[in-house]
């Protein structure tokens, strides 16, 4: 009989959570053998319960899904990390993939495509979203290198905008950060214009060129 693959899922959602602990418990081969809500919550677990796939939330509290990654490729290299994720930039492909994992799952294909990733990623393989497969190149990062310096930003500004690269949204930054929503916006917004960024995928690409997106202290 074939081994059950033993998975630990992390994310801060409870929701996003019970769905996926729903469809994994519907895989016969799968076994489920932890949860967390946090990156360092996720990490005692897995060091724990020693699982063969980790299914990774790269936006959670404590620690973020890039900063668990390097940690368990440096101190669980036997346990292959599956990014289940909203993000779709290149910007948070490329540093997961470095990072060491072994798979990026967008969340509106988990319903189809969640199985098909465990599986491939726990044989050892390297499974890509469809969506993201041609988005797996640094390119982006050497365009964000060009952009003007953070030295021109308030300190608000930079943390909005730090928080917002790292996938936050404005009411999520507005709690973490004790502020409305509406003046998270104005810092984001003014920070963005001294910076000459003006979607939020350009604000991710020029926070990872900077490592922003390697920082835990906001998750």
């Amino acid at each position: 009989m074939t081994p059950a693959i033993r998975v630990v899922v992390a994310d801060d959602h409870p929701i996003v959570l019970a769905g996926i602990r729903a469809l994994l418990l519907t895989l016969p081969e799968v076994e489920l053998v932890g949860e967390a809500t946090s990156g360092s919550e996720a990490l005692n677990v897995i060091r724990s319960a020693g699982p063969d796939v980790a299914v990774v939330d790269l936006s959670m509290p404590g620690m973020n899904g890039l900063e668990l990654t390097r940690q368990l490729t440096a101190e669980c290299p036997t346990v292959r990390v599956l990014a289940l994720t909203v993000h779709e930039d290149r910007a948070y492909v490329g540093p997961m993939l470095a990072a060491g994992a072994r798979g990026y799952l967008l969340k509106r294909s988990a319903a189809e495509d969640l199985p098909r990733a465990v599986r491939a990623v726990a044989a050892g393989g390297l499974y890509l979203d469809p969506a993201v497969a041609e988005k797996a190149m640094p390119a982006a990062l050497a365009d964000a290198r060009s952009a003007p310096d953070e030295a021109a930003l308030s300190v608000r500004e930079l943390e909005v905008l730090r928080l917002t690269a790292q996938g936050f949204s404005n009411k999520e930054i507005a709690g973490q950060l004790a502020l409305s929503v509406k003046t998270a916006e104005t810092y984001k917004a003014r920070g963005a214009e001294k910076l000459g960024l003006r979607t939020r995928a350009e604000i991710v690409r020029f926070g990872a060129a900077r490592g922003w997106l390697d920082e835990t202290g906001n998750g």
